[in-house]
């Protein structure tokens, strides 16, 4: 896997997906495996639906591992702080209230690493449209955004760096 690319991520998230790993190769790989070995006891493994199940479950599980294994290899921790952006400026790990300017709606959002982005929390990745607009802007500034949805402009009501 030549040229992989690095997933920015916090130590916090590196460590549950060890932990999540350890248990797909520990308890789950040995759940899996018994329900093989129970389902080759029923007979013929031509027509047998249970040992299909068992197996395409494996395989499942073994793509998860090796999916797990890749953001191990390639993860790359932050910690907040960039040396070469102003500390009230937008950066990975603040959390940013903004206002839409077209709206008038205000919305809060924690700038994380695309590893640990979750929207509807309220978890936006750096390499977002709306995360890639904030970042090194300040509390005040207004920044337009160039979305697949369309452009739209957004003003910094506060930023909360840790």
């Amino acid at each position: 896997m030549a040229n992989e690319s690095r997933f920015k991520m916090s130590q916090e998230r590196l460590d549950a997906i060890k932990e999540e790993l350890f248990y797909l190769e520990t308890v789950r790989e040995k759940e899996v495996s018994e329900l093989i070995k129970e389902a080759r006891s029923f007979g013929d493994l031509s027509e047998n639906s249970e040992y299909d199940e068992a197996k395409t479950e494996q395989g499942k599980l073994y793509s998860k591992i090796a999916e797990l294994k890749v953001l191990i290899e390639n993860a790359e921790i932050v910690d907040n702080i960039e040396v070469d952006v102003p500390k009230d400026a937008v950066t990975l790990g603040s959390i940013v209230t903004v206002l839409d300017v077209e709206d008038d709606f205000e919305e809060k959002y924690e700038i994380v690493g695309s590893q640990e982005a979750n929207p509807r929390a309220g978890r936006i990745s750096d390499d977002s449209p709306v995360g890639r607009a904030l970042q090194g802007h300040k509390e005040g500034e207004t920044v337009k955004v160039v979305a697949p949805a369309g452009e739209f402009t957004l003003k910094i009501v506060s930023v909360e760096n840790k």
